[in-house]
């Protein structure tokens, strides 16, 4: 008698698309910290004085003591790794750092047109380096005095928001928008009357060049901050995907799946001010990358947040170091403030996303 054998039995048609789509993402995420990496190390070769791509890997190898020393490189050696190298890396994580909060604000309110300064944020920021500048408020924070007052300022601005909110003991988007945009203004206007105040045309000019963006100050000191809180608010976002997810559907699907959206827009809200605050504070108002990244984002891994925060912040390190390599040899010797470059390149981007939303 035959033996029967039995075939094996297809795998189902959702398990097999969800294995390809997990795949083509993991390929993505792949190409795009590649990608990445590639244009991080042309970046640091890229300036006024001109750096060969083979000169600045073998300066980074000899600092990270991967390599010979470097008593021949001269100027090139102080070029790369006391001015670019840190330069390169607060673009990487202050464009992450906007990226992420981009996609965060967007699913607490619920709104594709929200950016990380739709809650006053880059308002406080503004306000605490204009204090900085003109008036040396935070002088005894010494070489951090700046960065320091910015990050204070930002801070004080989102509470500020959440405290007006709060009123009545919920915290709903409607309100948090309209708070958010209520501190901005507010703290725009103080800034405009600290300018003023300071009668100081220097000053004025510093603090609109800060207001435009740049990093053009960037420092090693500046790094450790930076990179600790961006990583630990990326840290805490991924974990929470899930509740995101349920968020951006609504409150009562969040309320359903355990979780309360009052506590959680509140702390969330709180954990993006402090990394837009930090980045904030080194690079000064850096406008597009939190609102367009997003949108390029979604189209590419769509809207699980799991995948959509990782590829976030790789397209957002990716833009600002970009970007900020064009501001540089732009208009050379001269540095084009980065908020322009990334309005230049943001505009285009997101009117076309516009057009094809508005097309289906």
């Amino acid at each position: 008698m035959p033996t029967l054998t039995t075939a094996p039995s297809p795998v189902s048609p959702p398990a097999s698309i969800a294995r390809a789509t997990r795949r083509r993402h993991i390929v993505l995420g792949l190409a795009l910290a590649v990608l990445t990496v590639a244009v991080s190390v042309v970046a640091v070769g890229i300036g006024p004085v001109a750096v060969p791509p083979d000169v600045v890997a073998r300066v980074i190898a000899g600092e990270l003591g991967l390599g010979p020393g470097q008593a021949d490189l001269g100027s090139d050696h102080a070029i790369v790794w006391m001015i670019r190298v840190p330069r390169v890396i607060l673009g990487l994580f202050v464009g992450a750092a906007l990226a992420v909060a981009g996609v965060v604000i967007q699913a607490l309110v619920r709104n594709p047109l929200a950016d990380p300064y739709l809650l006053g944020i880059s308002s406080g920021a503004s306000t605490g380096a204009a204090a900085s500048i003109l008036f040396g408020v935070g002088s005894s924070l010494g070489a951090i005095a700046l960065t320091g007052s910015a990050f204070i300022g930002a801070l004080t601005a989102i509470v500020l928001v959440l405290s007006i909110a709060r009123i009545g003991g919920r915290l709903v988007t409607s309100r948090l928008v309209f708070a958010g945009i209520a501190v901005g203004f507010a703290l725009t206007a103080l800034t405009n009357f600290l300018v003023f105040a300071g009668q100081s045309r220097d000053g004025a000019r510093a603090v609109m060049f800060w207001m435009l963006g740049s990093l053009a100050q960037a420092r090693w000191g500046s790094v450790p901050l930076l990179v600790t809180l961006v990583v630990a608010t990326f840290v805490v976002f991924l974990l929470w995907a899930r509740r995101f997810d349920a968020l951006a559907i609504g409150d009562d699907t969040a309320l359903a799946l355990g979780t309360n959206p009052t506590q959680f827009r509140a702390a969330s809200a709180l954990i993006v001010a402090i990394a837009v605050a930090a980045a904030v504070a080194v690079s000064g108002l850096i406008g597009f990358v939190g609102l367009v990244v997003p949108h390029i984002a979604r189209r590419l891994v769509g809207g699980r947040h799991s995948i959509l925060l990782p590829v976030s912040a790789l397209l957002g390190a990716l833009l600002l170091v970009a970007a900020d390599a064009l501001a540089r040899v732009a208009f050379a010797p001269r540095e084009l403030p980065l908020g322009i470059v990334t309005a230049l390149i943001g505009t285009p981007l997101l009117i076309a996303l516009v057009r094809r939303t508005l097309a289906r």
